[in-house]
């Protein structure tokens, strides 16, 4: 099953240069973007940058600004030490007639960036649902398109969903 959802998706690439360069795009250009909405959606959702006392107001909501970016960091370091346990091949080297849109180094499972923008988009959603439902939108668009550009099955994406999801949900749960 993993092995048939993964050609369907990858049967998007090497398609045509326009088509590669928009999976390109959202795979590791559109990672950086969400990060910049990110930050600019804490600091500006909460008046920071308007505020007269800017530095006050960063001190009432440093919870919610830490726990944003460090749900993101630890999901990532948590996804690191598993690919080093788990040590799972990517596609182009699973699978011999795969050729991806680019190299990728290190192991496949989970993915990094599928973690940590899911941990991202997890825990804007607990504080903001409206607009963490977005960041879910982007999480998810970053993931398939790293299954289209064949650098990971979808069981890497699904299993750095996951992850990402419950360390959200796990430092939200231990700040209370």
């Amino acid at each position: 099953m993993n092995n048939k959802i993964f050609y369907f998706f990858h049967s998007f690439a090497h398609q045509s240069t326009f088509n590669d360069g928009l999976i390109v795009f959202f795979a590791e250009t559109l990672p950086y973007f969400v990060i910049v909405f990110a930050v600019l959606f804490v600091l500006l959702h909460h008046d920071v940058v308007r505020s007269k006392k800017p530095f006050a107001l960063l001190k009432q909501k440093w919870q919610e600004i830490i726990f944003v970016f460090l749900s993101s960091v630890i999901a990532w370091v948590l996804a690191y030490i598993l690919k080093s346990i788990f040590m799972t091949p990517r596609p182009f080297l699973a699978l011999s007639e795969v050729t991806p849109l680019w190299i990728e180094g290190g192991y496949a499972f989970p993915s990094g960036h599928s973690t940590a923008f899911m941990a991202l988009a997890v825990s804007i959603f607990l504080c903001h649902k409206k607009v963490g439902y977005a960041f879910i939108g982007f999480a998810i668009l970053i993931g398939i398109a790293r299954i289209m550009a064949g650098v990971h099955f979808p069981i890497d994406i699904l299993g750095g969903f996951i992850l990402g999801a419950g360390v959200a949900y796990t430092i939200k749960f231990l700040q209370k």
